[in-house]
């Protein structure tokens, strides 16, 4: 399951998003470390298909893809000298797929804030800051060992030395680790490294209810600050007030809510599709009398991956997919014309799955 870590400083809205999308009931309180144990949830992603898969099907149930978010305490500037709560949330973001950095954007002399007031750009770089250093104590260990081992002649170690040695040169810039492009013979190594800096990151931009549909100044700082260190890195407006209010509508009162405020879906729908699209995530489905399920698969997968998500059997004994487009499933009404009309494709070993297609794994064990 994909792990988003919402991580940022105190006050800047952090658990109020995590309450409205998980319900979980974090803590949330006006000053800061409210947070202190991570609070974790899952949260569904929405995906229109999934209404029309069930229409034609009509399963015993449908099971969409689902996000786990991590609610990690507010970072201060120095944490990674163990300042505030200190290391311990260094290590929750390690176990992260990938960070939301949520950012306040918004004035308000009612929730203070730990630095004395919004500055969005100033805000970002102070948790970038701390993730660089913490980085940079483990590549320096890293450095050390990877030296001592090339000067017995081991050539693996020689081509780390250079490689770590050009992630600590962009650290001590205060630089992300993902800005580093490894080569395929060291990717190995530089994912093993786990750093903070080199996660993938989203921003969500924390503003007004008034002012989630268009943004503001605040916000257009971010983004440019954003756009001009060449990341990596989009940056989504929301509106934790917004998502608060939208987790207490029924259903059918949402979207008329967002509606006058001139939003088409809300914050969770934006981030979800972000943090797809960030990490290249594709969704496959199956479409059974027992289930209609959305897998959620890497741009690039071929069959037997796709089908190691749902069991690793599926993968060790991969057979063949018996493939239809999602367009075509629904235009034709299913499994059986879609065979009739020879749309049903039955796809081998090197078959790369696409977003949408409707699979049947077959497979022997």
């Amino acid at each position: 399951m994909l792990r988003l870590g919402i991580v940022g400083l105190p006050n800047v809205g952090k658990s109020t998003l995590f309450n409205a999308l998980t319900s979980a009931g974090a803590l949330v309180a006006n000053y800061p470390f409210a947070t202190i144990e991570p609070n974790t949830g899952v949260v569904l992603v929405p995906d229109s298909r999934l209404a029309h898969l069930e229409r034609l099907v009509v399963p015993e149930r449908v099971v969409p893809a689902s996000v786990e978010f991590v609610d990690i305490a507010g970072l201060v500037k120095g944490a990674s000298q163990g300042e505030g709560l200190g290391n311990q949330f260094l290590h929750n973001i390690r176990e992260v797929d990938a960070i939301v950095h949520v950012v306040r954007c918004f004035e308000d002399e009612n929730v203070q804030h730990v630095m004395g007031g919004p500055d969005p750009v100033r805000d970002r770089d102070v948790i970038n800051i701390e993730l660089a250093l913490a980085d940079l104590s483990t590549v320096e260990k890293r450095l050390d060992k990877s030296i001592k081992m090339a000067r017995s002649g081991d050539a693996a170690a020689k081509a780390e030395v250079g490689m770590v040695d050009a992630i600590k040169t962009l650290l001590e810039a205060a630089r992300p680790a993902r800005l580093y492009e490894p080569t395929d013979e060291l990717r190995p190594a530089f994912q093993a490294l786990n750093l903070l800096t080199s996660k993938p990151v989203l921003y969500a931009a924390n503003v007004p209810e008034e002012e989630a549909a268009d943004g503001n100044a605040l916000v257009e700082q971010l983004r440019q600050h954003v756009a001009s260190e060449h990341e990596n890195a989009g940056v989504v407006v929301f509106s934790a007030k917004v998502e608060a209010e939208l987790a207490e509508l029924e259903p059918e009162e949402r979207q008329e809510f967002l509606t006058s405020l001139g939003l088409s879906e809300s914050g969770l729908d934006r981030l979800a599709r972000a943090a797809y699209e960030l990490l290249g995530l594709r969704s496959y489905f199956t479409a059974g009398e027992k289930e209609v399920r959305a897998w959620t698969i890497h741009a690039g997968d071929k069959g037997p991956a796709a089908a190691g998500v749902i069991h690793t059997d599926f993968e060790k004994g991969f057979i063949r997919a018996e493939t239809v487009a999602y367009d075509d499933f629904v235009r034709v009404g299913g499994w059986k014309p879609a065979r009739e009309q020879g749309l049903v494709r039955s796809e081998g070993k090197e078959y790369v799955v696409q977003d949408g297609d409707v699979l049947l794994f077959r497979f022997n064990v």
